[in-house]
């Protein structure tokens, strides 16, 4: 697969509530259609190094999810379900008529809702190391989701802390760490507390039941629990990878596009 700086170009599409989603695209209009949706305190440019070494012929939008990146929003619901519809106005104004959504972390539950939102447009379903975290992804009791809700607002940054923590493997590089902490924790408010929120509220079992599409997770080896593969085994088609941290797209932007690539709707 051949590297090539991508020309991407900026767009915006308006929604309700003075929402105004900002993305990038790029690639031929006709191509193979990839929907890159990022993670909680992330942006879309967190994959430009990925669509770099993408084949030239996939048409690649990567989203900047409301209240993320470029994305302003003066709304109230920071649901997965209303990420979902973020994402499916920017294939409405591109005219997109078939395409796979892959989604990192809290993009991983995202894009299970556009394929759910949208079943004759979205043909396959990606998460990159999202879906299979069986201390957050199932549907949690009013307790615990209250109990999470709580730890994130009486500290926030040691919430985030302990995301970034839990998400590195052993002999992670600490600055690296640093990295990642300093950049979620800069999230914008109160959207980052609200969709922490929506998340911590996502049923992903009933979102799992309404996508009728097949869904690969590409899920670090270390932090994979046999649980996870052995509850959901049988509808995740689960690939356990080597390429670092929970944020490995950054980390190994060259293998994460040959995974992507890989995957045909």
């Amino acid at each position: 697969m051949t590297t090539v700086s991508r020309t991407r170009t900026d767009l915006e599409v308006r929604r309700a509530d003075h929402t105004t989603i900002r993305y990038s695209a790029s690639g031929p209009a006709g191509g193979p259609a990839l929907v890159l949706v990022h993670g909680w305190g992330c942006s879309r440019g967190d994959f430009d190094a990925v669509t770099d070494h993408l084949p030239g012929d996939h048409r690649v939008l990567a989203v900047d999810l409301a209240e993320h990146g470029d994305s302003r929003s003066a709304r109230d619901v920071f649901t997965m379900a209303e990420f979902a519809r973020d994402v499916a106005a920017v294939l409405e104004a591109e005219a997109v008529g078939s395409a796979v959504v892959a989604g990192h972390s809290l993009g991983g539950a995202v894009a299970v809702e556009v394929g759910r939102l949208l079943p004759d447009t979205i043909t396959h379903i990606v998460a990159l190391d999202a879906l299979h975290y069986l201390s957050l992804f199932p549907a949690l009791s009013e307790g615990e989701a209250a109990a999470l809700e709580r730890l994130f607002r009486d500290d926030f940054a040691g919430a985030v802390r302990g995301l970034v923590e839990g998400g590195s493997p052993e002999g992670t590089d600490p600055a690296l760490k640093d990295a990642y902490f300093e950049k979620m924790v800069a999230v914008r408010q109160p959207g980052g507390l609200r969709a922490i929120e929506g998340l911590v509220r996502w049923d992903m079992d009933a979102a799992l039941d309404g996508a009728r599409q097949p869904i690969t997770v590409f899920a670090i080896r270390d932090l994979v629990a046999r649980e996870a593969i052995d509850r959901y085994g049988d509808r995740l088609d689960i690939v356990l990878v080597d390429l670092g941290s929970h944020h490995f797209p950054v980390e190994s932007p060259k293998e994460t596009a040959r995974l992507l690539a890989g995957v045909r709707g």
